[in-house]
């Protein structure tokens, strides 16, 4: 390994002395926005374009350390913490390359962040259908390389399902170009599925074709309550046929959110006068004129089938209360409610948090059940739990009455249990990174996690692309874990 003033050195004569960070500069890139994990960087470079990207690869190569790349460092996870490797920060590769209308897709660097791609395509008429509430600093690049989801994946999917192409830098240093425009390609591997989602522990992503879609012309937006998920099921059902399946979002909001959203933001407001066990935000869009247009009354059609539908649950009992949005500005603050679901966490510990995905009819039942398991493993325990309902995603969080990092294991382990025994996944769209390298282990399919290691060491064989990550007892670099 050579010694960090030559490497340093070295990575300024390709990026600049003006964007190799050292010392207390590199304090914002070492530790992660939640304060849970901090790390030890021996520098942080900031290349300006693809080439330079592939020459500082090589040369952390060449001195033998660990590569971890980073864009908005809004993740969960710790997936960009290193000790002793070198971060390269893809902020200054920034450009949107193009927005093609006609083809309805832009292409752009890995450290656009996400609202830049929202405001390019608005320009257009269009839409990027990738939305959640870190998208004024998320980039690109790290919503990529964790397959992000979002408010939006019931009707749009997720990440995956929304890139056509990418560039990557490869462990050693070529870039493999892949930035093609089909929507149909049947030539071999799917080569860049294989990068989405990696966290970078194969390569580096340095720009991306993206899909884009019609802009909406009309939302309809409203918060209502249920007495169980189940009847709230049978409203996105009902509300997906009558609109062709033009529902969006499907949160849902249990009453110990509610609870906790009225004493951390009190200025948001709650939708009701009294908080009900189940609060559900539903918003559906529409590209059709007719559809989009007011009547004679002034009543947005889109708003008006919401408003019948809900009026035929409230008839029937499966819905208790209702708000519709009838305007923007009670649209945003519906989803400012929703979109606090981070900050109202922010300062409670100790922590647990899980990212869990359930079949849609079974999301109730691991509710019921892993609360009442945790009240035997740790009675006093809290929860908070918040979850995209359309497409089963929860984001379930336990808050033990110690802090006590054994104990902390042990209710992992147990959401774990529920959640392989409805024949769930442990891991929905926040990416593994170090905190699920545990749950990887026990949980992941062998045959699967053999087949990534062979990947891993085809594609990085000494192991410097974010080491220590993602793959459960795969050794770090001679440098330390990533």
């Amino acid at each position: 390994m050579g010694d960090g003033m030559g490497l340093i050195d070295d990575l300024a004569t390709v990026a600049g002395p003006a964007q190799v960070l050292t010392g207390a500069d590199m304090a914002r890139y070492a530790r992660d926005w939640m304060g849970k994990y901090q790390g030890a960087p021996l520098a942080v470079v900031r290349p300006g374009s693809t080439a330079e990207v592939s020459a500082c690869v090589r040369i952390a190569a060449a001195h033998g350390v660990a590569i971890v790349p980073v864009s908005g460092n809004t993740g969960l996870v710790g997936g960009t913490m290193t000790t002793g490797g070198v971060m390269i920060s893809l902020e200054r590769m920034n450009r949107i390359r193009a927005v093609k209308r006609d083809a309805r897709l832009v292409v752009a660097e890995a450290g656009v962040i996400l609202s830049r791609l929202h405001e390019a395509a608005e320009a257009e008429g269009l839409y990027f259908p990738l939305w959640f509430g870190a998208r004024g600093s998320a980039m690109l690049g790290g919503v990529l390389s964790t397959n992000a989801g979002g408010s939006n994946v019931l009707r749009y999917g997720s990440t995956r399902a929304l890139c056509l192409g990418l560039e990557v830098v490869l462990a050693d240093g070529r870039v493999l170009d892949l930035m093609g425009e089909l929507h149909k390609d049947n030539s071999g591997y799917d080569l860049k599925q294989m990068f989405i989602g990696a966290e970078g522990t194969l390569g580096i992503i340095t720009a991306a074709v993206m899909k884009l879609v019609p802009a909406p012309k009309a939302h309809a937006t409203a918060t209502l309550a249920t007495r169980t998920l189940a009847d709230a099921l049978v409203l996105l059902n009902r509300m997906q046929e009558a609109t062709g399946g033009r529902v969006e979002a499907f949160e849902f909001m249990p009453r110990t959110y509610s609870e906790r959203l009225r004493v951390a933001r009190p200025d948001l407001g709650l939708p009701f006068d009294h908080i009900p066990e189940v609060t559900v935000l539903i918003e559906a869009a529409t590209t059709v004129p007719t559809e989009a247009t007011p009547d004679d009354s002034g009543e947005v059609p889109l708003v008006g089938l919401l408003e019948t539908v809900l009026a035929g649950m409230m008839e029937e009992g499966l819905v208790t209360d209702t708000v519709l949005a009838r305007s923007d500005q009670q649209r945003r603050a519906m989803w400012a409610r929703r979109e606090a679901a981070a900050e109202i966490c922010v300062g409670l510990t100790p922590v647990v948090d899980t990212d869990v995905c359930l079949p849609l009819d079974r999301v109730e039942g691991f509710l019921t059940e892993a609360l009442q398991r945790l009240d035997v493993l740790d009675p006093g325990f809290r929860s908070l739990t918040v979850a995209h309902l359309g497409d089963g995603n929860l984001h379930f969080t336990v808050f033990p009455t110690r802090d006590d990092p054994g104990l902390k294991d042990r209710v992992m382990e147990l959401v774990e249990d529920v959640v392989a025994e409805l024949g769930g996944s442990f891991s929905a769209e926040h990416g593994v990174g170090l905190s699920k390298l545990n749950a990887m282990a026990r949980r992941k399919n062998p045959v699967a996690l053999d087949v990534m290691r062979a990947v891993k060491a085809a594609l990085d064989p000494d192991n410097r692309m974010n080491p220590g990550k993602v793959i459960p007892g795969w050794l770090a670099a001679a440098t330390g874990p990533g």
